[in-house]
């Protein structure tokens, strides 16, 4: 794909400096540019990449002042950074426009397939599930039956949606990841061994959530699992069975959260987090990494951090204490030996 300077700053709503005519396929980092490569410069910081680049074009704030001519193409734009933010996505769009149903694909005739769809290869869509438009639905994607998916939603390769569960508008789900697994539920018997508790429920999704590669979400035992709208899930996360996670909360790769735990809204957890069940999460919480979190959390936007975790300030003075506690065992040591020796003498 091709664009010259002067579409693409018609599409920023920039002014070209240089040759309008110039054209690029593809974008690249400054200081990595080609002459066909599109790139951009907001951190003044980077200044000096633009006049050593080979890039065709370079997108930059419209009140840069440059120190030297330049070889590339500019456009002058308000914002750099949301500019080619934007040209991302677009291209991210562009890349990734597929449509039809691909040969050894598996639907049902009870299926509802809706408009300007792509299914991959070996994909299975199973009984009365219902998808909506402009769905991406990429090979080996599993969907199991009365499944609910809405609008402009993206399952990457290899996505499992077990039966019952409903995914809602612009989802974007990465390959491996499973939704609507069985719930950790055993109940333990007089012989010690275990039982298996049916887990009868669903996960529910609602809009403009992103869950990363790997990620789990277990089914409700009853009633449904949760993820509300706007929540953001890295790689490698355990969201167990009946977890509700409130709106625009983000969670970092290798966190785990217990069954029946309620995360509210805006909430951030740092990597490796673990969250015991039957708690909840204020609003606002943020968690550094590595915590685990034992008790709820009942006081809105404050910070928490160690195993148990405690206010983030007091973790920090702790710490200044874990480091002293060679010299004060060594202080202590000399002390009683001081004391025996006056006892003794």
């Amino acid at each position: 794909m091709q664009f010259t300077a002067e579409q693409i700053a018609t599409l920023l709503k920039g002014r070209v400096e240089g040759s309008p005519e110039i054209m690029v396929d593809q974008l690249s980092k400054i200081e990595e540019a080609s002459s066909s490569s599109l790139t951009f410069l907001a951190n003044p910081k980077y200044e000096h990449f633009i006049y050593e680049t080979e890039a065709g074009i370079i997108v930059i704030n419209e009140d840069l002042v440059l120190q030297k001519p330049v070889k590339s193409t500019l456009i002058r734009v308000k914002n750099a950074y949301s500019a080619f933010t934007e040209l991302l996505k677009l291209y991210d769009e562009l890349r990734n426009d597929k449509q039809g149903i691909d040969d050894q694909v598996f639907v049902h005739e009870s299926t509802t397939l809706g408009k300007d769809i792509y299914v991959g290869a070996f994909s299975y869509i199973g009984k009365n599930v219902v998808i909506g438009d402009k769905v991406k639905i990429y090979p080996q994607v599993y969907i199991g039956d009365n499944v609910k998916i809405g609008d402009q939603v993206t399952l990457l390769p290899g996505v499992k949606v077990y039966n019952d569960c409903s995914i809602g508008n612009r989802v974007i789900i990465h390959a491996g990841s499973v939704i609507g697994s069985d719930g950790f539920g055993f109940a333990p018997k007089e012989d010690g061994s275990y039982e298996k508790i049916p887990q009868i429920g669903n996960v529910i999704i609602e809009d403009d959530v992103e869950i990363g590669a790997n990620t789990v979400v277990d089914r409700a035992t009853l009633g449904s699992t949760k993820i509300l709208s706007g929540v953001k899930l890295d790689n490698l996360i355990q969201i167990a069975h009946n977890v509700e996670i409130g709106s625009n909360t983000v969670i970092a790769a290798q966190t785990g959260i217990s069954g029946s735990t309620k995360i509210s809204e805006n909430v951030v957890l740092g990597g490796q987090v673990g969250v015991v069940g039957h708690i909840t999460i204020a609003k606002g919480s943020q968690v550094q990494a590595q915590s685990g979190i034992n008790r709820s959390i009942t006081e809105e936007n404050k910070k928490w951090g160690g195993s148990p975790a405690f206010p983030y300030n007091n973790e920090l003075r702790s710490q200044v204490l874990y480091s002293k506690l060679p010299e004060l065992e060594k202080r202590i040591s000399e002390l009683e030996k001081q004391l025996n020796d006056k006892n003794n003498s």
